[in-house]
């Protein structure tokens, strides 16, 4: 008894090693062992589905050791494991299911599995599922990452199995999304479906739009009747603009239900084909030289039985009412794709609104670029009455040298926080020396100021190609001005604009100071209204218009450091910034600093919204915004805020 016990009890713990090892990965790989051996893109999808639907720990750890091209096929029995190299050729074999090593073996003795990058791609959307749940918080980021570039159903369960455990509060956001979207498009249940669909109708995201479009996409089809079972999405009535009499009897050719129109090539090769004693149908070769004689001896042929007749208007009208034309969604459930349409509705509607709001701040950025480039110019020209035509160049001078304060001070943040009063000293002097020897001798004389500033312009380019030379410079801008700041998906705008749009209050914040809180500003005011009456109180007219012309070109030259920021640095910067600062100041008002504020704003809204129209053609819309402005100055000279008073009659 006890002897067949033990032999029992042997045969037992046989029979459970048999079950355990046929239980494991193994047979699976034997079972598709050819076309994994193959290794065909075409082929191997079946063996990666059976292995991921295995459920088995250890199908992580093959899949991603086939991935990695670690994995040996063993060419005597046609067993593969995971093989590390060893001395020489040999290589150390692991199985999969037990993890122990089974031995060393020759290179010889061994296949090695290469998936190209087609099979790895398969691989990576088949480990997914395990690496939802994986420890390491990049594998499950990377889990999501391809969910999203290759969509799939058979991974919606998975997805949704692993969000209560997720423990990382962004990636458990991404996956309760993702299986909204998943849900959208894979999810068997009509009502979920639509559940889906109204959670989302608020996300302005892309990829739910993507999802949401094709519920919503229609093909043209045509019956005896309107079937019942269909989702229909419209009916069309042949002749109308939606579908034209042509396209109507073309479709029903195309589905076999009516005759094809006989085209003139095909009459004229039936007729050669049909050539008997010199003639066609009873006409003479020699008469077929009209259209109306073709169609004679092809109609005799027709008549004959030997081609198809002619399509008549008869024919085509006799068809089309015969038949339905309608459109049908390729989403079978009119519920989820009448939700969708209304999702899209919402969506549509709230994306005008933020690309209103996108334009907005767009135009708002602009509008601060152009005021901070052009409050310079509203001191030297609005307020001094000087037409300087170097002003641009003065902004050059600032992004130069940010540019050459970077070289020396390698930080970013700090070089900016030099560069910004060493833009102002420089281009202070320099303004102040040209007022000195060039603009104070000019005054009240125009035409002469304006060409002496053309010349020096010209003169500072020039300059600059020699010292700097001809390729653009690169102005950094410190990495906490990096990237942007989004809303959503249709709403964002740079850091470096929003610093320059601060920069630009800053500046007129501290504009209104100097002009209404310090000595120089009443005494600018003061020389400005009436220099000999000023200058008989004891103010000195000369050194106030060379403070205040010199102020001008300093806030050129840190205007300069801001557009360098985010344009290129060139001898030709400030070009492409004069006439905009010309245009916002003359348009504001002369001699106003709110004028020149409202100016930059109707310059920057009317430009944005000219590209917004014509948004293939930037050149057109700066030439549309010249003529728009020539008009309104006509009606209003004096610019959107015009000086009252004395000032104003000066």
């Amino acid at each position: 008894m006890l002897r067949l016990f033990l032999a029992g009890l042997a045969i037992l713990c046989a029979c459970l090693t048999a079950n355990a090892q046929e239980g494991g990965l193994q047979p699976i790989l034997q079972e598709h062992q050819e076309i994994i051996a193959k290794s065909s893109r075409k082929t191997i999808k079946p063996a990666i589905d059976a292995i991921a639907a295995s459920g088995l720990p250890q199908a992580q750890v093959m899949l991603e050791t086939w991935a990695a091209k670690n994995m040996w096929m063993r060419k005597s029995d046609g067993q593969f494991f995971a093989g590390k190299k060893a001395e020489g050729r040999s290589y150390e074999l692991t199985d999969f299911d037990t993890g122990e090593v089974v031995g060393t073996f020759e290179k010889s003795d061994l296949k090695q599995m290469k998936p190209n990058s087609g099979i790895r791609a398969m691989i990576g959307t088949a480990l997914v599922q395990f690496q939802l749940m994986d420890p390491s918080r990049a594998k499950r980021s990377a889990a999501l990452r391809s969910i999203q570039r290759d969509p799939d159903g058979a991974l919606l369960e998975p997805l949704r199995a692993s969000i209560n455990e997720e423990p990382d509060v962004d990636l458990k956001a991404q996956k309760q999304r993702l299986e909204r979207l998943l849900t959208i498009g894979y999810d068997e249940d009509t009502a979920a479906r639509v559940a889906a669909i109204e959670d989302m109708s608020d996300d302005l995201g892309v990829d739910v739009r993507a999802a949401l479009n094709p519920l919503v996409v229609t093909k043209r089809q045509v019956a005896a009747e309107v079937p019942t079972d269909a989702n229909i999405a419209t009916i069309l009535e042949p002749g109308s603009d939606a579908l034209s009499e042509a396209d109507a009897y073309d479709l029903l050719v195309a589905r076999d239900l009516a005759a094809p129109h006989v085209s003139p090539e095909g009459i004229r090769a039936a007729l050669s084909a049909n050539i008997d004693g010199g003639r066609v149908g009873g006409v003479p070769v020699a008469q077929l030289n009209s259209d109306a004689s073709r169609a004679q001896a092809y109609a005799a042929l027709a008549e004959a039985g030997v081609v198809p007749a002619l399509v008549t208007q008869a024919d085509v009208e006799a068809a089309l009412g015969a038949h339905v034309f309608f459109e049908t969604y390729v989403e079978p459930s009119p519920e989820v794709t009448a939700a969708a349409e209304k999702a899209l509705e919402q969506i549509e509607l709230k994306v005008g609104l933020n690309q209103t709001l996108d334009l907005t701040l767009d135009a708002i950025s602009l509008a601060s670029i152009y005021f901070l480039a052009a409050i310079g110019l509203a001191i030297t020209f609005g307020v001094m009455g000087v037409i300087n035509m170097a002003h641009g160049e003065f902004i050059m001078m600032g992004a130069y040298t940010g540019y050459v304060v970077q070289q020396f001070i390698p930080d970013h943040t700090l070089s900016i926080i030099v560069a910004i009063p060493m833009a102002f000293a420089v281009t202070f002097a320099m303004g102040v020396a040209m007022e000195r020897l060039v603009i104070r001798w000019l005054y009240a004389r125009p035409l002469e100021t304006l060409l002496a500033t053309f010349g020096i312009s010209i003169a500072l380019q020039q300059l600059a190609k020699n010292i700097f030379g001809t390729q653009a410079r690169p102005l950094t801008a410190p990495s906490w001005l990096d990237g942007a700041w989004v809303l959503n998906d249709v709403v964002s705008i740079s850091y470096i604009r929003i610093a320059i749009f601060v920069l630009a209050m800053i500046f007129l914040g501290l504009f209104l100071y100097i002009m209404k809180r310090t000595r120089l500003g009443l005494e600018m005011r003061a020389v400005t209204q009436n220099p000999r009456m000023a200058g008989s109180m004891g103010i000195n007219p000369g050194r106030v218009n060379m403070l205040t012309f010199g102020l001008g070109s300093g806030i050129a030259g840190i205007a300069g450091v801001a557009i360098g920021l985010f344009a290129k640095v060139t001898s030709d910067l400030g070009s492409d910034y004069i006439v905009q600062s010309f245009m916002t100041v003359v348009v504001g008002g002369v001699g106003n600093i709110w004028g020149a504020l409202a100016g930059a704003g109707m310059i920057g809204f009317l430009q944005k919204g000219i590209e917004w129209m014509n948004p293939s053609n930037t050149l057109a819309a700066q030439t549309y915004m010249i003529i728009f402005i020539i008009i309104f100055i006509q009606f209003r000279p004096r610019g959107i805020i015009a000086l009252k008073g004395r000032a104003a009659g000066d």
